[in-house]
């Protein structure tokens, strides 16, 4: 999600699709599709120049900044922006292969743009969708980790290189005075070109750490660069190189090194507050970081492939804490989105976990974060994750994912005030993060049961364009038109939600979301009643 100003918004209208360059959103049929960075990125470049014929190397240089991508990759990304957009390599009716030549949009496009509204009262809803000014820099110094490329000739071993960055951010965010962005949104930008300088301007930080990770057998190579996003300047480059049995030992040195050029005059104990070593199996690890990279992707089948890979990493080391909290966490995504086999044995496990990693991991901020919101859903004791959280963010004050995470609970115990103020320093922490629709279903929520329907409305409309699956939002859709008095519209969203949850009542609201204050469960009852939710 692009939070900075720009002189007007510009979309490109082709076939029965909308690219959304500001937003970076792509519909088709009035239906928000799915595409990943690289793919949207190789349509918004097609389009942009439909007036010629693009080459591979025109590509290359563009998309994927100059690396050699074989012809394999260069096809799978051309088929996947063909059927985001409805085309195929059969018909071709919008990209067109020119033999030896490359590749030419050929679909009639209109381009449209509308100027920023510049300030007026206005309705609840248009305040919410007003543009955001650009992000300003923090007091302290600010810095966002850009994924490292891999360079082991493996495409497999991206979960390798990513893991390594997701650690240098996780200690570099143990910094008190340091402002980091979270990984989120930075992986945003994976497999793109970026300029150094906008990134900056995107994500409103003064430095920007960029790098590769090579690893071949038991030795890795990290090379690692970093540069003032005002001035394009680079500030630092240096190559660490170990071995596994070390790699613990190499993003302390990666860390320590970035910290020591930002503030020479840094204690030595600041820079020890950020080391952590997580675990002395290195198996268990490696299976930490496959699970993340599928708990990352939150589709159904991908988040079983992750609690395997959880538990796995838990048969290697059973004092590892992270992946008891991932794994719980998993339960509790299964369970807010239905997908759960046998709801009490998954729930008893779920608590189970969190509960032991939450035990192990008494300084670890994510392991205390995630095992906090599921303990809160699993046992409804809100109070207790709500503390949990807080610890999370007193060791981590730049954790994005502990910021939303408490503002949800913050919901539930009832205080959607401060659940909003939370959500919002999360969006601060994170203004690309590619969940940022879970951020707006919070802040949809906090805003209906504080009785703002109209924005309530407008954040959840948001969210549901990203996932459209996502129950919690939909009910907010149909409660917050009903109390709104657009009883049609919220008959037509309670018909999703029926359908997503077929087995939802009234009597049982409870049993899925722990509000806890009696005023919010009557609000939220009430609309959920009037938009056609049986009892």
């Amino acid at each position: 999600m692009h939070r900075g100003r720009r002189s007007a918004l510009v979309q490109y209208i082709f076939s029965n699709c909308a690219l959304d360059l500001d937003r970076r959103e792509l519909t088709r049929a009035a239906e928000p599709v799915a595409v990943g960075p690289q793919v949207f990125d190789l349509l918004a470049y097609l389009v942009r120049n439909r007036d010629r014929v693009v080459s591979k190397d025109d590509l290359l240089d563009s998309i994927w900044g100059g690396r050699i991508v074989s012809e394999s990759t260069l096809t799978s990304h051309i088929n996947a922006v063909r059927k985001a957009i409805g085309d195929s390599g059969e018909e071709q009716r919008l990209i067109r292969t020119v033999p030896r030549k490359g590749f030419r949009f050929v679909g009639d496009v209109t381009e449209t743009s509308a100027a920023d509204s510049e300030g007026g009262s206005g309705t609840e809803a248009s305040r919410a969708n007003e543009p955001v000014p650009a992000l300003t820099l923090p007091d302290s110094p600010s810095i966002a980790v850009l994924p490292f490329q891999n360079w082991s000739g493996d495409p497999e071993q991206d979960y390798f290189a990513d893991g390594m960055v997701e650690d240098i951010i996780t200690a570099l965010s143990r910094i008190r005075w340091l402002f980091v962005i979270a990984r989120n949104s930075s992986f945003t930008y994976k497999g793109r070109a970026v300029d150094v300088k906008q990134v900056g301007r995107d994500l409103g930080v003064r430095y920007v750490l960029e790098g590769s990770v090579r690893k071949a057998g038991t030795r890795v190579r990290i090379t690692g660069q970093l540069v003032d996003a005002a001035t394009g300047t680079h500030l630092w480059a240096e190559r660490f190189d170990s071995t596994l049995d070390d790699i613990f030992a190499l993003q302390d040195q990666v860390a320590a090194s970035v910290v020591g050029a930002l503030a020479p005059t840094l204690e030595s104990a600041e820079i020890e507050r950020a080391k952590r070593k997580p675990t002395e199996n290195l198996r268990a690890y490696d299976y930490y970081l496959r699970g993340m990279a599928s708990f990352h992707r939150s589709t159904k089948e991908a988040t079983a492939d992750a609690l395997q890979l959880f538990g796995t990493a838990i048969e290697f080391d059973p004092d590892f804490a992270p992946p008891y909290a991932m794994a719980a966490w998993c339960y509790f995504w299964r369970k807010i989105n239905g997908w759960m086999i046998d709801r009490p044995s998954e729930i008893a496990e779920g608590i189970r976990l969190a509960q032991r990693g939450a035990a192990l991991g008494k300084d670890d901020a994510v392991t205390l974060a995630r095992a906090g919101h599921a303990l809160s859903h699993f046992t409804g004791d809100v109070e207790s994750g709500v503390a949990l959280l807080d610890k999370a963010l007193a060791l981590n004050p730049n954790l994005a994912t502990a910021w939303f995470i408490s503002g949800f609970l913050r919901i539930w115990r009832g205080d959607p005030e401060g659940a909003i103020e939370r959500f919002e320093r999360g969006m601060r922490l994170s203004p690309l993060d590619p969940e940022m629709f879970r951020m707006q279903a919070g802040m949809a929520m906090a805003h209906l049961l504080a009785k703002r329907f109209d924005v309530a409305s407008s954040f959840a409309e948001k969210a549901i364009r990203e996932l459209s699956g996502f129950l919690i939002v939909a009910a907010v859709i149909a409660a917050s038109h009903a109390l709104a008095g657009r009883q049609t519209e919220a008959e037509k969203a309670m018909h999703h939600v029926r359908k997503l949850d077929p087995s939802l009542r009234i009597s049982n609201i409870k049993d899925w979301l722990p509000i806890l204050r009696p005023g919010d469960l009557v609000t939220f009852a009430d609309g959920l009643r009037k938009a056609g939710l049986p009892e």
